[in-house]
């Protein structure tokens, strides 16, 4: 067992509001607290293991919303900040004929408000026992040096490192950019995380056999490359394992792959970071479960499985 004495999974990301589709004909929409940073935070709490989110809010209804929403599934947000000028992101979520999401429009009013590192307080760092992040802010010259900082000083004291690329195409200004960002990050993290699509754009290769032999390069110790149904083919110390999981019968698979990364880091957080490959397989089979869970009722932050779901 870990330590856990004043320890939390540290995560960095926008607090997000997700406009989501009623139904497939994509006419009205029900406002749920969203963002996949956000969702893994509160996925983490709702497993029982602590959680502490840096983000930026405002002074306005929204942004109150937002922080509420947080703190009420026990989200630490000792270490966010609020200026009263900012406000809070959001995007309308449209579902395909499959109940696939479709991330349609974004709204951001002050997207140059963002986190500056030397605003954050150092205790963030010394208490982190892993850091969690996404591109989902990277697209910002801002958030993005926050992110490399916050990465660096994790590095320093040898904190767990976990990327979702989670790509949202909409808020680059080109492919390339995008591309060019999200690998940079690739040689520091201890475990990345993206869809067969992803995968396929960032080493601009045709299959999946190709991009996992492109991120070789990078030499990440564990690639988890999530495959919806079928599960999770994972990429440990350069073998790759298909892990599978149960079928159910999707209604939005909004969030999925953020429960899915909220139950492998609550179990690192709970009891370390697997030592064997049978171990991880262990772990990544829970995040399959949670994500499989999480696809078979609507919303995203809502769908997040508790420990009583389990």
């Amino acid at each position: 067992m870990n330590d856990l004495t004043n320890k939390s999974v540290l995560i960095y990301g926008d607090g997000f509001v997700d406009y989501i589709a009623d139904d497939q004909n994509n006419n009205s929409f029900t406002k749920y607290l969203g963002g996949a940073t956000v969702n893994v935070a509160a996925g983490i709490a709702r497993l029982g293991a602590a959680s502490s989110f840096i983000t930026i809010s405002g002074d306005d209804e929204t942004s109150a919303f937002v922080r509420k929403e947080l703190m009420a599934e026990g989200v630490d947000l000792s270490f966010a900040l609020v200026v009263p000028e900012k406000r809070v992101s959001g995007v309308y979520v449209h579902l395909t004929e499959n109940n696939d999401r479709h991330f349609h429009t974004y709204v951001d009013e002050t997207p140059d408000i963002q986190v500056e590192f030397d605003s954050l307080k150092q205790e963030a760092f010394q208490q982190a026992s892993s850091f969690h992040f996404c591109s989902g802010t990277l697209f910002h010259p801002t958030a993005c040096r926050t992110t490399r900082e916050i990465v660096s000083q994790m590095k320093k004291r040898n904190v767990f490192l976990s990327f979702d690329a989670n790509i949202r195409p909409l808020r680059w200004e080109s492919e390339e950019l995008c591309r060019e960002t999200i690998c940079s990050f690739f040689k520091q993290v201890d475990i990345l995380k993206l869809t067969e699509e992803e995968l396929s754009f960032l080493t601009k290769t045709e299959s999946r056999e190709e991009g996992i032999k492109r991120l070789q390069h990078y030499q990440i110790p564990i690639v988890l490359i999530t495959v919806g149904e079928e599960g999770t083919y994972a990429v440990i110390d350069g073998e790759t394992v298909h892990v599978t999981v149960e079928k159910v019968e999707p209604v939005d698979t909004t969030g999925a792959g953020d429960a899915f990364m909220a139950g492998i880091l609550s179990k690192i957080y709970w009891t370390g970071v697997p030592k064997t490959k049978e171990e991880w397989i262990e772990y990544i089979s829970f995040g399959n479960k949670l994500g499989a869970i999480c696809a078979t009722k609507p919303g995203a932050l809502s769908a997040m499985p508790r420990l009583a779901d389990l």
